[in-house]
């Protein structure tokens, strides 16, 4: 009686396991098996035996690497013959049980799993023309192993091991069983996989990232360190300007009324050329003055010449293009020493060397 209300409840409790498979795959599943089992400690005589054991499960998976399980098993029946009376036992009963999975590349796996068994122990007793039975009822525990193979990602058949301890007749002590099982199992896992996500149409583009501040997205910007005071141009790179300035390179005094060169000051002559043979890109303007003694006109004049004496040796002597050169005479319009003395007569009697240099300077904001 008990046997078959197992049963019952155990189907019962698949069914709306079958009726919930979905279009994807669940973590529920169903199987049977059917195998081989050897009783220990019972002296069979082999004459009857029915060693062929089946069992059917039910089981949840936890995730891809553990799950429950639920089932009912019948590990067959072992016949033998003590003090003229002939036993014929068998153990069946429900199980509940841990499953642990290890995948093994895409399709094989390794399995192992512990659990107890609520079994009935039945034994048919038999003496010349006397018959009789008995059973008892006791927990016993299982560990198991196996190895898998999936057909699909929904069918997987597996071989099996399993040892059970202690399957004993707790009621009358007449018998002390162990037992080892091999088997073939088949289950099905319901539902389907789900379909791979589709690849997007389009990859929305992220957000365009200016990091030096410039106007100039980093994915275009080659220069991504500019100063945020610093104008750009379209690649993110400083924009420069070319800067005159002027730089009074030194000066040259001449007599009162006087516009020649006196020797003493060739050498200073000699130095601005050299400065300008080593700056190719620098011109010159060469400034004469004078004193504030006499006409003005006449002093403009006066400074004129001078100018153009330092001019011509800088350019005749010491081989300054002339295109690099230029000569103007301020006459007494730019004194260095104001006053009429006879030191600032002296003073304003004289060229300015004034260098004009082409700087690149970066255009700001």
């Amino acid at each position: 009686m008990m046997k078959n209300t197992l049963k019952v409840v155990l189907l019962t409790s698949m069914l709306p396991l079958a009726a919930s498979a979905s279009q994807e795959l669940t973590p529920w599943y169903v199987g049977a098996g059917l195998g081989v089992n050897n009783y220990e400690h019972i002296a069979t005589d082999n004459g009857d035996d029915n060693p062929y054991a089946w069992d059917i499960f039910a089981g949840y998976m936890f995730n891809d690497y553990f799950g429950a399980e639920i089932g009912y098993r019948d590990l067959g029946s072992a016949d033998w013959t003590t003090g003229g009376i002939s036993n014929d036992a068998g153990v069946k009963g429900a199980t509940l049980g841990l499953v642990g999975v290890w995948p093994l590349g895409n399709r094989w796996s390794l399995s192992a799993e512990a659990g107890a068994m609520y079994y009935t122990l039945e034994n048919s007793q038999h003496t010349g023309t006397t018959s009789s039975s008995y059973s008892s009822n006791d927990f016993a525990p299982y560990v198991g192993a196996g190895v898998g193979y999936n057909f699909t990602d929904n069918l997987k058949l597996q071989a099996k091991y399993r040892r059970y301890e202690n399957l004993d007749d707790t009621d009358f002590n007449t018998i002390e069983a162990d037992s080892n099982y091999w088997g073939l199992e088949l289950s099905y896992r319901f539902g389907t996989p789900a379909a791979a996500a589709p690849v997007a149409a389009a990859v929305v583009a992220a957000a365009p990232v200016d990091s030096d501040n410039d106007g100039v997205y980093d994915d275009k910007d080659e220069c991504p360190a500019t100063p945020a005071t610093h104008k750009v141009d379209s690649v993110g790179c400083t924009l420069y300007e070319n800067v005159k300035k002027q730089e009074d390179v030194g000066s040259i005094q001449f007599a009162n009324d006087s516009a020649v060169v006196k020797k003493e000051y060739y050498k200073d002559i000699e130095r601005l050329a050299n400065y300008m043979n080593k700056n190719p890109e620098f011109t010159v303007e060469i400034a004469g003055h004078a004193s504030n003694v006499g006409k003005p006109e006449y002093n403009m004049v006066l400074s004129d010449k001078r100018a153009d004496a330092v001019a011509k040796i800088l350019v005749e002597k010491y081989g300054i293009s002339q295109s690099r050169v230029t000569s103007n005479g301020y006459g007494i319009t730019k004194p260095l020493v104001a006053g009429n003395s006879k030191e600032a007569h002296a003073a304003n009697r004289r060229i300015e060397a004034i260098v004009t240099t082409t700087e690149k300077q970066p255009v700001l904001k």
